[in-house]
């Protein structure tokens, strides 16, 4: 093996190393061996001072010049040992802070992620801060214990100017705590990320944050999730909008009162024109507030993903909304489940869906009127050539509908992901999907889950994998399809082993159901070896002899699989 100077020497001509410690080691071999060779040379010089023959005066005033000189450089290098010495101190500090959560030290990142952080924890942090002054990320989220004392860490946040992101999410922050963040904020002049989600106590305190950000902010990521936000908080907000010309992702999902003040706010979003990532996720939007939104598509010729979701009142408000869309020439992702789409909704969509050619991401699930509508808006899908995930779970799909949606598969070719759970009337109509789907050879994610899927349906899916059509398949879920008899079962598990990419598997029976595993449990056992990818099965319900629980026991032991089962 190569000892560490050996590599070093190989590695001269290669890029800094990231970690300062082996910088400073390599320092400090440096230093060392120009130490040495001057204490030689030191000494040398000093004793000639001391002859006592033949020596002039000139050549004893030249030496003693000389004497002087190295001993300042002497005492140069020997500050500067001090010095690193103290780095090489501070840094193994440092490491075994990290040590105790289990993370490794790092020069530009902290990271402790839910790792139960306390108040005193806080404050050793604080003390090691200034010895990572090269420090740009720092994420403390999901530790609820050190909510009343950040401001133990954010006066030592002043030394750390080159921070980039800070990360809070789910910290029980206090009106307190904001306001020290706040303080702290004019110091941070790169700051690009500010993450404070789930922090309920923002509610009503937004503005301590959001007054103390520079006029040349150069925030580009700003999350809010669930912070419980107010009518006056969004006034702060939309005042902060006006410095956040350059903000790229805004997550303010699960603030159940936005809707209410959307027209205050886009007043001032339009302003955001490089934003790329919106998430409105159930924040109250109603027809109205989606019309007000809609209305400044135009200001934001960059964005690239829409989250307009779980906003039950929403529906109606796109009629407009829909055909604005098209300003987003490179809209790649577009989530409208849960919005109580409405006829004309479903219809203006019908219209616009083709021009959105940069689409790879359509949630339209839990939109019952999708499935009863006619047929053309599945039959325009395919013209989403780039399309990769489809969510249509909960849309009432009818036959027709079902039968537009699958002949229109077969010309998505880049589809990695596609969700028909709760549709009834896939089952006994699987055919129709699988006849088109073979075209779609990427396809990694299939949910059927409570499609009311029988024996017949398995035949067509255990044929379809023997042909190789689902070689790329990595989750499968046909849970609560209680509709499948026994020999349905039997004939898939027998061709299981053609799913050679599979990773999850779910064929759990509904929460009422019982059933005894039958006549498939050995062509399950004799499967599961073969899956070497196969991390997953869940078969829930399922009930298993004391014989039968210990073969799986041993699958698990030899194989390393997760099984769940009651």
């Amino acid at each position: 093996m190569e000892s560490k100077e050996e590599l070093q020497r190989k590695n001269t001509n290669d890029k800094p190393m990231r970690f300062p410690f082996d910088l400073i080691f390599n320092q400090i071999q440096r230093k060392k061996l120009v130490k040495g060779n001057n204490e030689r040379f030191q000494v040398k010089q000093l004793f000639k001072g001391f002859e006592r023959n033949n020596i002039k005066a000139e050549k004893k005033e030249n030496d003693e010049q000389k004497n002087e000189k190295n001993g300042e450089s002497k005492s140069k290098e020997s500050n500067t040992e001090e010095k690193i010495n103290l780095h090489e101190a501070e840094w193994k500090h440092v490491s075994e802070f990290m040590q105790k959560y289990g993370k490794k030290a790092e020069s530009q990142t902290i990271n402790l992620n839910n790792c139960s952080l306390t108040e005193t924890d806080l404050k050793e942090l604080g003390l090691h801060i200034p010895s990572l002054p090269d420090i740009e990320e720092i994420d403390l989220s999901w530790n609820n214990l050190i909510g009343g004392s950040i401001n133990l860490l954010t006066p030592h946040l002043h030394n750390v100017i080159k921070l980039r992101v800070l990360c809070l999410s789910n910290c029980s922050l206090t009106p307190c705590d904001i306001s020290a963040l706040g303080e702290t904020l004019e110091h941070i002049p790169y700051l690009e990320v500010l993450d404070l989600s789930w922090n309920s106590d923002v509610s009503g305190n937004l503005s301590k944050v959001a007054q103390r950000l520079s006029p040349l902010c150069k925030l580009k990521a700003l999350n809010l999730t669930e912070c419980d936000l107010q009518e006056i908080d969004g006034e702060s907000l939309a005042q902060a909008f006006r410095k956040m010309a350059q903000l790229e992702v805004l997550d303010l999902s699960l603030n159940k009162r936005l809707g209410c003040i959307m027209n205050q706010l886009v007043v001032e979003l339009k302003n955001c024109s490089s934003l790329k990532v919106l998430n409105l996720h159930s924040t109250g939007l109603q027809q109205d507030s989606i019309q007000y939104l809609s209305a400044i598509f135009q200001f934001w010729p960059n964005l690239r993903v829409l989250d307009l979701s779980s906003n039950k009142e929403a529906g109606g408000g796109f009629r407009e909304t829909a055909a604005r869309l098209t300003t987003f020439k490179n809209l790649e992702q577009l989530d409208i489940h849960q919005c109580c789409l409405s006829q004309e909704d479903v219809t203006s969509l019908t219209q616009v869906i083709p021009l959105l050619s940069s689409l790879e991401v359509l949630d339209i699930s839990s939109n019952k009127r999708v499935g009863v509508s006619p047929e053309h808006l599945f039959s325009r899908l395919r013209f989403l050539q780039k399309l990769k995930s489809l969510v249509v779970s909960n849309c009432n799909l009818k036959e027709k509908s079902f039968a537009a949606l699958a002949e229109a598969t077969g010309y998505l070719l880049n589809l990695k992901i596609l969700d028909l759970s709760w549709n009834k009337c896939v089952g006994g109509k699987l055919r129709l999907l699988f006849d088109t789907l073979i075209s779609a050879t990427d396809l990694q994610n299939l949910v059927l889950s409570s499609c009311n899927l029988v024996t017949q349906d398995l035949v067509v899916l255990a044929s379809t994998a023997q042909a190789g059509h689902l070689e790329n398949l990595q989750q499968l879920d046909i849970a609560y399809n209680d509709t499948i008899f026994d020999d349905g079962w039997t004939l898939f598990f027998e061709s299981f082993h053609a799913l050679k990419n599979i990773v999850e598997l779910d064929v759990s029976l509904r929460p009422a159901s019982q059933r005894s595993c039958g006549q498939w449990f050995p062509h399950l056992l004799s499967s599961l070896p073969k899956l070497h990818t196969l991390k997953e099965l869940s078969m829930q319900r399922w009930l298993l002899s004391p014989a039968e629980r210990q073969q799986l026991s041993h699958i698990i032991m030899n194989n390393n699989i997760t099984i769940i089962y009651d």
